[in-house]
């Protein structure tokens, strides 16, 4: 907890590793058993609180954001002051000496913290997450850059770091209609916001008032197809995982005035009705200040001005628009939006 209020930017990990056996990769860092991934969190300073699985991957709700687990990949989104580079030693340990994995691509991203001051080593500055990150990770993940996307607000920059070895950039390119979409949002509308505060003594689970704050806002009607992992905490804030086949989405809330934040991530194909999702998500919290970070395996002007259509009939206009190629995630858009009331 900073001193001056909850850190709800996350810090976002996404692991890729290998194999020689095809028959062992159906299941891959599935097998990874509950205590490792328990000593994983424990290093980044978060715990399990709630989780669900189909035949495709795992997801587990933190007690600072999420954890998604597939056979080759898995990614670690927590926020505070979790120290989520801390996570890569034991999970690079844990995939090699109890799976036979290799990891073969890395991918952190995290927007500009509220309170950046409260964050501690490696989280301190960009500078220094990169210099860990080049330190860590094994020297075969050869293709790196580090880059920090800017906006016209210094407070929303989007910084991204990747790095792979050569035989993951190919395989990266096969879908190009596939893509991982990021929304940070802050100054949420207070009365949208107040709806993620759990009454005093409500008698309610974590997962039961989940569940409430799940159909109370809307945010099942994002993706209706889509198991839903919800817990609520107390006396505030929201986590959920949702799950659509291979396809997973999270929501993460911190409502408290004078911070409020909340975040919409998901993966999808262009082809999706994007445009459905991203006006359903600015709906549940009509946002003051809003980015969102688009990563795909090949930049299209349509990409960017979808998201600025969906939006703009909400009273969001787009603020700015950054492009970036990475050898190891292929395109990164990055907008930024306020609302019309709001004064730049």
């Amino acid at each position: 907890m900073a001193v001056s209020g909850f850190e709800g930017f996350e810090k976002r990990l996404e692991l890729h590793f290998s194999g020689d056996d095809p028959v062992f990769l159906q299941l891959g860092l599935r097998k990874l058993d509950f205590e490792s991934i328990q000593q994983v969190l424990e290093a980044v300073q978060c715990t399990v609180v709630s989780a669900v699985g189909n035949s495709y991957f795992d997801a587990y709700v933190l007690s600072e954001s999420s954890l998604f687990v597939y056979p080759t990949k898995i990614i670690i989104k927590t926020c505070g002051t979790t120290q989520l580079l801390k996570s890569i030693l034991p999970l690079i340990y844990y995939a090699h000496h109890h799976l036979g994995l290799t990891l073969c691509s890395c991918r952190y991203t995290r927007g500009s913290f509220i309170f950046p001051k409260s964050q501690p080593f490696p989280h301190t500055s960009f500078k220094d997450e990169v210099l860990y990150l080049e330190e860590t990770i094994p020297s075969n993940l050869c293709f790196r850059k580090a880059s920090i996307m800017p906006s016209k607000s210094s407070s929303h920059s989007w910084h991204v770091f990747t790095a792979s070895d050569d035989s993951h950039i190919p395989y990266l390119h096969k879908s190009s209609s596939s893509y991982t979409m990021e929304i940070c949002m802050t100054e949420l509308d207070p009365i949208l916001a107040r709806k993620f505060f759990r009454r005093p003594d409500d008698g309610k689970t974590g997962d039961s008032a989940g569940k409430e704050m799940t159909e109370l806002t809307g945010i099942n009607e994002i993706n209706p197809e889509a198991l839903i992992c919800d817990f609520a905490f107390d006396p505030c804030g929201y986590s959920m995982n949702g799950m659509d086949g291979d396809w997973y989405s999270t929501i993460h809330v911190t409502p408290e005035d004078g911070y409020s934040y909340a975040s919409f991530e998901c993966i999808g194909s262009i082809n999706n009705d994007i445009v459905h999702v991203l006006r359903k998500v600015v709906q549940i919290f009509r946002p003051a200040t809003m980015s969102v970070s688009l990563t795909c395996s090949d930049y299209s002007n349509e990409i960017w001005s979808r998201v600025a259509s969906a939006v703009e009939p909400l009273g969001l206009k787009c603020r700015s628009c950054a492009m970036d190629q990475f050898p190891a995630a292929g395109s990164v858009v990055f907008q930024t939006f306020t609302s019309r009331r709001k004064t730049t």
